[in-house]
């Protein structure tokens, strides 16, 4: 009898591709707010997920990370 192997949970060096607002904003250190205004601005690009949620993408936090 084969027994269920649980799936492999992802590793903690393992880079995701997009970060929620909030997540964002945790990595750059500011308030959820303020990424809303880079957005706004035009210094972030974010991407719309399923049932219009916005995602920043992780080379969006990098670009803006390497411009200043």
């Amino acid at each position: 009898m084969k027994t269920a192997t649980k799936p492999e949970e992802p590793s903690a060096t393992t880079e995701r591709l997009a970060y929620s607002i909030e997540e964002a904003a945790a990595m750059l250190g500011v308030h959820y707010f303020s990424v809303y205004r880079l957005i706004q601005r035009g210094k972030l690009k974010p991407c719309r997920a399923l049932r219009g949620k916005l995602l920043v993408p992780r080379s969006e936090l990098l670009k803006l990370l390497n411009a200043e």
